[in-house]
């Protein structure tokens, strides 16, 4: 079976999604049994730029999709979710097999407040797909509470484990250091993370955090100099693989004080690498993230945030209970080949249509 993976650019674009398809296309589990193409639809840039290429994928898209039997197209709010529904009008025209990949950390509150033939698009989008799959259970549900098309199970985000054993160390090395990984604002709560550490110094001042990402990397560096903390938070620009590995080497913990999320992929590494993990209470977190694994806070709850750094700043012996706990919990739950043999039985399921045995 010919498989084409919709979605963005695995060099041109930053973020979960892009990581989430290059697994796709390495994987051997999905390999050994699929014949897999990956096709990118989106880079990251300007305005410009975006539309172009948007325009461009599309009429590379029209010359080769007849030869595959079945479409894995992923998508998250706003435009993405109506580039998708243009794809799968095509597909579904042609009589041919589409899986609809729920990514977007915003898409339930971006479909909410959809209105006249917009929202007409995304309900089409879903009750024309063949499976869709979320990111956790609880989006499973809230999906269906809106959508209720019976055809929408849960597919986890992976991470591979080895790949990650460099970034493994002793928090006793490290006991005071935190790092956040993603792209920097508002939503990721990266403000709140400055203010909260403003906070959180007075009590102790041996706390360091590395925030590294994309987005507003100025004006979060002029937080921190307005605050008088750059001797306690460093920030960086996008981090490379390799970067990525070193960074979490040097930490004890991960801090991601999110608005709204998925199952984000800075989670799942950081459990991976034996992180503590500091989060808030949005998205798939919570299924991810127990008592034993960090501490959760309510978004926007700078004051909680704080006192989540401070516990475990410093806190050793709890930093290594977590480590332990999460790097089990990672290989059990959220390895990437538990994820790529799931998506495998969807993919046959889809392509036989056979939507009863999915409820």
């Amino acid at each position: 079976m010919k498989i084409l993976v919709i979605g963005p650019s695995e060099t041109g674009s930053r973020g979960g999604m892009a990581a989430v398809i290059r697994g796709i296309r390495e994987s051997s589990t999905l390999n050994g049994e699929f014949d897999i193409d990956t096709f990118a639809s989106y880079i990251d840039g300007s305005l410009l730029q975006r539309l172009m290429y948007c325009a461009y994928a599309y009429l590379r898209f029209l010359m080769c999709y007849r030869k595959y039997d079945l479409f894995h197209l992923h998508t998250a709010e706003r435009g993405s979710a109506f580039r998708k529904a243009l794809y799968l009008r095509k597909i579904k025209r042609a009589g041919k097999k589409a899986v609809i990949h729920i990514h977007g950390a915003e898409f339930l509150d971006f479909y909410d407040g959809l209105r006249g033939w917009r929202k007409q698009v995304v309900n089409w989008l879903f009750h024309r797909a063949d499976l869709v799959l979320a990111l956790s259970e609880g989006w499973r549900q809230s999906l269906e509470e809106r959508f209720q098309t019976g055809t929408c199970q849960v597919l986890h985000n992976g991470v591979d484990a080895a790949s990650l054993q460099g970034a493994v160390s002793d928090p006793a090395e490290h006991p005071d250091s935190f790092v956040m990984l993603g792209r920097l604002g508002a939503r990721k709560g990266a403000y709140d993370l400055v203010e909260a550490v403003a906070l959180a110094v007075s009590q102790n001042p041996a706390l360091s955090i590395t925030m590294a990402g994309d987005g507003e990397v100025e004006q979060i560096r002029a937080q921190v100099a307005e605050k008088g903390l750059e001797s306690h938070i460093t920030v960086l620009g996008w981090a490379d693989r390799e970067k990525k590995l070193e960074l979490l080497k040097n930490a004890a913990a991960v801090v991601l004080p999110s608005y709204h999320e998925g199952l984000p992929m800075a989670v799942l590494e950081g459990m991976a690498a034996g992180k503590a993990i500091v989060g808030t209470t949005v998205g798939a977190i919570p299924e991810a993230v127990t008592p034993e694994s960090g501490i959760l806070v309510e978004p926007g709850d700078i004051s909680a945030l704080a006192q989540a750094l401070l516990k475990c700043g410093g806190n050793v012996e709890l930093l290594r209970e977590m480590s332990a706990y999460n790097r089990a919990r990672a290989e059990a739950l959220f390895s990437i080949q538990e994820m790529h043999r799931k998506l495998a039985e969807y993919y046959r399921l889809a392509a036989e249509g056979e939507a009863e045995r999915w409820n």
